[in-house]
Formats: structure tokens, C-alpha cells, sequence
């Protein structure tokens, strides 16, 4: 039996630990913030494309609106959601809650600003890994001074989206990823907290293992049910008799492209210093492998593959990186600035 002394003093540890961590997360926060996050990430290839939208500044400005609008109904639902059942339980509101709360608005809102930037400055490649870290700054920090668990899922998702970086994963991969982290990963979350108790090692262990494999496994499965191909029977058909015409491409045909073949590859160059006849070029690039593009009814689908492989959707594969660009002044042709780019084209 334990003693009163014990008692006393496990009572004493529960208010100590009760007294660190005096926030509280409610439950709807997290389904607030997570469901249209979730939503807008898998339906984001739907929303203001190109061809809907086909000047660059109105569809930044575009996304920049539908992104505040999100984010401000967000915040402005959690706090009023918040305040009332803080009010229910007869709490206030303590002066760390409101300046984490103030730091999770502040890291979204970077987010956003950071998604408007890179349509003019590019980097979209690492769009949904910024947003991965965002947040789980803001769940870390938030853990701090209210539940352990917060702390071990959003240092997880910090890794999460740094590690998707290193993996180089497809832009779609990491695009389901992210929908699956605020749609199902925050709903998953609100539903596991436990009112900050202290909990063994192994049990957070238990909890974060169930938490990654419904985030990482969903959306991989998703996202390879969705782009999977079904099996196709091409014919083959040479470039050659491609050029002449004459050869029959109704259906689907495997294009061949064998090694060597010259592949130009045209860019175009926008600004108000350059003249519109002047800013283009072509690429005299040649393969150095065999590629096969799939056509239908003589127009190519996207798909390719490499020496009898799988068919593989364009969105799948990243193609192009420019890791390097350097700008050079040289003094022996006049006030002209050069600029050195290097571009990688391979199968990511």
C-alpha cells in the first residue's frame, strides 16, 4: 500500500508537471487547421492552373488571396473555438498560451509568403517540405508548455519534410505526403492527446509509430494507386518512320529515340532589358540513352520509360534541376553582365 508520504509527493510532481505544461490544446484546433490544409494540398493541381490562369502575377496573387483567406478563417475559428471553451471550464487565457498562439500564426503566415515568392523566385520544388517544417515548428513549440506528444510528432515532421529533400522525392510524392500530414496526421493527433500527462518512453513510441505509418503510408498509397499505369501494349515505332509519315500511329505506339539522337531543347528569356527576337535559344542537347515516349493516336501522353521499364508519368519523374547559377562582370566586353547556368537534365 502506498504511503500517505508518497502520495503527497507524487501529488506535489502531477501539479509540477501540471504547472510546466498549463497549456491545453483543444481537440477542434487541430481538425481546424489540418482538414482544409489537407483538402487544398490534394486539390491543389485543380486550382488556378495555368490554363485557367495563364499570367504568372495573377495566379501568385490568386493563391496568395485563397491562401489568406484560409489561414486568417483558421485562426480566427481556433481562437473564438478556444476562448468559448476556455470560458466552459472557467480558465483565461495565460500569457504563454497567447504568445504561442501568436508564434503558430506567425509561422503560418511565413508559409504563405514564402508560396507567393516562389512563383517569381522559383524553388517550388521544396513548396510543401516548407510548409512540412512550419508546421512542425509550430506543433514542437506548442508541445513546450502543453503535451509531450506535440513535441515528438512535430519534430517528425520536421524530418518529415527535410527528409523528402533528401530523398528527392517526386513533387506529387511530397504533395500527398503534406495532404496527409494536416488532413489526416493533425485529426489522428487531436484524437491522441492524452491533457499532457507524462507517459513511458515506449507508449510516445507506439503513439509516433502509428502516427508516421498512417501519414507515410496513406499518401504513398494514394499516390501509387493514382499514377500507376495500367499495362499498355505499344507498338513499336522507329523516329524515322515517325518523320516520313507514313507509318500508321493510331493507338498507342512506343516512339524510339535511340542514343544520339539530337534533342533541341528551346528557351525563351523574359525581361524588360532584353528584346523579345533576341532572348531566345536552342539547346543542341543529344541523348545519351534510348528513351521511348508513348503515343496516342500520334500525340505523345507524357509517359516514357528507359530500356523496356515501366511507363513512368512526366509528373513522377523530376527531369530538370539547376542547382547553380552565377553572375560574372567582364571588363573586356563592356558593362555586360554574363550569367553562368548550370542545368542537370536526368531521371530523378
Amino acid at each position: 500500500m502506498t504511503s500517505p508520504a508518497a502520495q503527497q509527493i507524487n501529488a506535489i510532481h502531477a501539479m509540477l508537471a501540471a504547472g510546466h505544461r498549463n497549456l491545453r490544446v483543444e481537440r477542434p484546433s487541430l481538425l481546424i487547421w489540418g482538414l482544409p490544409a489537407g483538402l487544398l494540398f490534394a486539390l491543389s493541381p485543380h486550382i488556378f492552373t495555368p490554363e485557367q490562369l495563364p499570367d504568372l502575377q495573377q495566379r501568385a496573387l490568386a493563391w496568395l488571396a485563397l491562401l489568406v483567406v484560409v489561414v486568417i478563417s483558421a485562426a480566427s475559428i481556433d481562437r473564438v473555438w478556444t476562448g468559448r471553451a476556455k470560458a466552459a471550464r472557467d480558465e483565461a487565457w495565460s500569457f504563454v498560451h497567447r504568445q504561442v498562439q501568436k508564434v503558430w500564426w506567425l509561422l503560418m503566415a511565413l508559409a504563405v509568403l514564402t508560396t507567393f515568392a516562389m512563383f517569381f523566385y522559383g524553388g517550388g520544388y521544396m513548396l510543401y517540405a516548407v510548409w512540412l517544417v512550419m508546421l512542425g515548428l509550430s506543433l514542437y513549440l506548442h508541445g513546450l508548455f502543453s503535451e509531450e506528444l506535440l513535441e515528438w510528432t512535430g519534430i517528425a515532421t520536421i524530418f518529415i519534410g527535410i527528409g523528402s529533400l533528401v530523398a528527392q522525392l517526386p513533387h506529387e510524392t511530397m504533395r500527398w505526403i503534406a495532404a496527409a500530414v494536416f488532413g489526416l496526421g493533425l485529426p489522428l493527433l487531436a484524437m491522441m492527446l492524452d491533457r499532457g500527462q507524462h507517459r513511458p518512453f515506449i507508449f510516445r513510441l507506439a503513439q509516433l509509430s502509428l502516427w508516421l505509418a498512417l501519414v507515410l503510408a496513406t499518401p504513398l498509397v494514394i499516390e501509387r494507386h493514382l499514377s500507376a499505369l495500367p499495362p499498355i501494349e505499344a507498338e513499336p515505332l522507329s523516329l524515322a518512320d515517325f518523320r516520313s509519315g507514313q507509318a500508321p500511329v493510331s493507338g498507342y505506339r512506343a516512339l524510339t529515340l535511340p542514343a544520339g539522337t539530337p534533342v533541341p531543347v528551346d528557351i525563351e528569356l523574359d525581361g524588360d532589358i532584353f528584346r523579345s527576337g533576341d532572348a531566345r535559344l536552342s539547346l543542341p542537347l543529344v541523348l545519351d540513352r534510348p528513351v521511348e515516349l508513348l503515343m496516342l493516336d500520334g500525340k505523345p501522353t507524357g509517359d516514357a520509360r528507359f530500356g523496356g521499364e515501366s511507363w513512368q508519368s512526366a509528373r513522377q519523374v523530376r527531369w530538370l534541376t539547376i542547382p547553380w547559377i552565377k553572375a560574372d562582370l567582364t571588363p573586356d566586353s563592356g558593362p555586360v553582365v554574363f550569367t553562368s547556368l548550370i542545368v542537370k537534365i536526368r531521371q530523378h
